[in-house]
């Protein structure tokens, strides 16, 4: 589990990397003039998803232990 961790990470890392040498050739918004711009807003965007998920989502469904009993 820790080295599918780790590769996860590398891979990460590389394809971040590979946003900095590889940048935009011609965008389109200010926001693609920044290197990894999308890589970090899809990240962010995912945590704000699970939060927004799990806050609420462990007050509607979760149930008391002995709730089929």
């Amino acid at each position: 589990m820790k080295k599918l961790r780790l590769a996860l990470y590398i891979g990460i890392a590389a394809v971040s990397l590979l946003g900095f040498i590889f940048p935009y050739q011609h965008p389109h918004f200010w926001w693609q003039k920044i290197p990894v711009f999308d890589a970090v807003f899809g990240f962010v965007g995912c945590i704000v998803i699970i939060l927004f998920a799990k806050g609420p989502g462990h007050r509607w469904l979760t149930r008391d232990e002995d709730y089929y009993d």
